[in-house]
């Protein structure tokens, strides 16, 4: 077996600075650029910093301090063989932002990111300035909308739009798909969860050509899956209970839930689903001829709804 491409590689040139940052006990890599409030940039799935490039520059611009992280599992961070559940991953988010010399940040997240970025502002309320979620939904209304759909066929089909999590399940089986004829799976899938305008342009060929080199990094495949393990598995034990008590209330500061109507991962309506845990003040934008990512199919337009957003957030 051949090795994969040293973890360097994703540390693109650009008007951004690369350094690396202690948090939570790992070493976290980051792109940061700009000053003024601090922005932390969180990616999702089968991603790594670079997917926010395009917010990375706009938000600078627009004043504010943007830093976009290789979260833990990803790209040139550190990648432990445990702390891929969402308490765990919270504090990466919290640790991150104290080790960059901030009492608060604006946490905006893409999927997963979404996702962990709600999480730690509800379990670490202090951190946080705002919540931005793009193609994502709150944890417990996808556990929710996945539920229904599974079991009542209900509601839209979300359990069929997140198959691949089921698949994920599995042991190895699931690494070697991810990594086989250069990280193809990774196109695959984001092909399929994006708007079909996008899938046609050089944007979206330069980026899935992006994705699957990080992919390729050696232990990424693993660690990108973790996330996922930790989330199914931990329905069926205690820790999943707690997280739900613990995640089961408003969000202490406003949310911005920017959702792509062709989103075909975690579709609209359970984006939508979201409304209990929002807070005061929060938003809800719809992108027409948008998939799953909002910042790469339409980075002009997400950039200035996340700056005047976080600009009275």
């Amino acid at each position: 077996m051949r090795a994969g491409p040293d973890p360097s590689i994703v540390r693109i040139d650009g008007p951004w600075t690369h350094r690396d940052v202690s948090a939570n006990g790992i070493r976290l890599h980051v792109a940061e650029l700009g000053t003024g409030p601090l922005v932390l940039l969180l990616h999702g799935f089968g991603e790594f910093w670079w997917t926010w490039h395009r917010q990375l520059t706009g938000l600078a611009e627009a004043g504010f301090r943007v830093v976009a992280a290789d979260l833990r599992g990803y790209g040139d961070s550190d990648k432990p063989p445990r702390g891929y559940d969402a308490w765990t991953l919270a504090g990466d988010v919290a640790g991150l932002v104290k080790a960059l010399g901030e009492r608060r940040a604006h946490l905006v997240g893409h999927a997963w990111g979404g996702m962990l970025a709600w999480t730690a502002a509800t379990l670490h309320p202090r951190i946080a300035a705002s919540v931005g979620a793009l193609g994502a939904a709150h944890p417990l209304a996808l556990r929710g909308s996945v539920t229904r759909t599974a079991w009542r066929g209900r509601g839209g089909n979300q359990a069929r739009a997140l198959g691949h999590l089921f698949g994920f399940q599995v042991p190895m089986a699931p690494e070697r798909k991810l990594v086989r004829d250069d990280a193809a799976e990774v196109e695959r899938l984001m092909r399929g969860w994006s708007g079909p305008q996008w899938t046609e342009t050089a944007e979206f060929t330069e980026a899935a050509a992006k994705f699957r080199q990080a992919m390729q990094v050696p232990g990424v495949a693993h660690s990108s899956l973790e996330y996922y393990r930790w989330a199914f598995r931990a329905q069926f034990r205690g820790e999943g209970r707690r997280f739900t008590e613990a995640a089961d209330k408003p969000s202490p500061v406003p949310v911005l839930q920017v959702h792509g109507q062709e989103d075909r991962c975690v579709l609209p309506r359970t984006a939508e689903a979201s409304a209990r845990w929002r807070g005061e003040d929060s938003v809800f934008t719809s992108l027409a001829g948008v998939g799953h990512y909002p910042h790469l199919e339409a980075p002009k337009r997400t950039t200035e709804i996340l700056a005047q957003f976080l600009a009275k957030a």
